[in-house]
């Protein structure tokens, strides 16, 4: 182990199983990633061939602190991924009682330090290939089901924490109301669309640039669930934006494939496309309360940066569609603006 002892005790215990899982005289580790939750990752680079890594030079281990994570969905799904044809890490070991993984590496280019106007084209459509290849391998009773108590319990995340913590707004009745009503019909919808498999945050910081592309990160809190869910959170991505022309060719890029594939979308693109922005609605209130209580609770402030852009898209949502013309009014009264004309359709 070539780790010194340190200040931090989850590190230090994760070098002494990485020396008796990988049983060389000599290895690395280096802070990798972290992310929204307690989990961290390091990368460890080996000094000599090692038949546990099965031919790489470097590997990624995973510290993922009982009680606040479990490993056991991580590796289930990391499997699924694999059977399904899309490039996720292996798990060469792990120890679920004490939250180490070891997987192969996907390298450190993210999706989001690649995507410009020049390569967005040809990443997107590797991503919605792979994302056909992920929602065509669905099976009923692998993953827990996107239901409606886990919608609301997102749902109740813009409530509890982007209105009453972040904006400090106590709803009066008429705002509750709306909040309900709209919470209402985006549940009913969601729960109306196809169910397939979801990775549930199919974004620009968990796709890599590697080969094969892309390298899928981040699965483990993976569902069965609508259909237009991972596209959504693809291409109104809270960390990078695009035009509506460029998101909408996207979009009918995918919904193509996914009928060459034959997977359960609407055969009506409109329908598509109705289904697509609600999901996103509902996607954009979770990403606020996150986003909110990653501030607020956990002390992660830059999160706060991206709220504009998340507004942004709920927004634009919101304008198009009669059932949101109230909440598209809270949202104004929340920020504090003149109301935005509202497109009912």
């Amino acid at each position: 182990m070539s780790s010194e002892s340190s200040a931090d005790p989850r590190q230090d215990a994760l070098c002494h199983w990485l020396d008796s899982t990988l049983r060389l005289p000599d290895f690395a580790i280096a802070p990798a990633s972290s992310d929204a939750s307690f989990r961290r990752y390091f990368r460890v680079s080996l000094a000599a061939p090692c038949e546990r890594a099965q031919g790489e030079a470097t590997l990624i281990a995973m510290d993922a602190p009982p009680p606040q994570e479990d490993c056991r969905p991580f590796v289930h799904v990391a499997k699924l991924l694999g059977a399904a044809g899309v490039h996720a890490p292996r798990v060469l070991a792990f120890d679920l009682e004490r939250g180490f993984l070891l997987l192969t590496d996907l390298g450190s280019t993210t999706y989001a330090s690649a995507l410009d106007d020049a390569s967005a084209h040809a990443l997107y459509l590797d991503a919605f290939d792979a994302l056909v290849r992920w929602q065509s391998a669905t099976r009923e009773d692998e993953l827990p089901p996107y239901d409606e108590a886990l919608l609301r319990r997102e749902l109740m995340l813009f409530l509890d924490w982007y209105v009453a913590r972040h904006v400090g707004r106590t709803p009066a009745p008429s705002e509750r109301a709306t909040l309900d009503a709209a919470f209402a019909a985006l549940i009913a919808n969601a729960l109306s669309q196809p169910r397939v498999y979801v990775h549930r945050d199919y974004h620009s910081r968990n796709l890599m640039l590697c080969t094969p592309n892309p390298g899928v990160l981040d699965f483990q809190d993976a569902v069965l669930g609508p259909i237009t869910y991972d596209l959504v959170s693809l291409l109104r991505d809270a960390y990078i934006e695009w035009s509506e022309e460029r998101e909408l060719d996207w979009a009918i890029r995918y919904w193509e494939r996914a009928r060459k594939a034959r997977l359960p979308v609407a055969a009506d693109f409109t329908q598509f496309w109705r289904d697509y922005e609600w999901m996103g609605v509902q996607r954009q209130l979770k990403v606020l309360g996150i986003f909110a209580r990653l501030k607020h609770r956990d002390g992660k402030d830059r999160y706060v940066n991206d709220m504009p852009r998340v507004l942004r898209y709920l927004r634009r949502a919101c304008a198009r569609y009669r059932e949101f013309a109230a909440l598209s009014r809270l949202l104004d009264s929340l920020e504090g603006r003149a109301p935005d004309f509202v497109y009912s359709l």
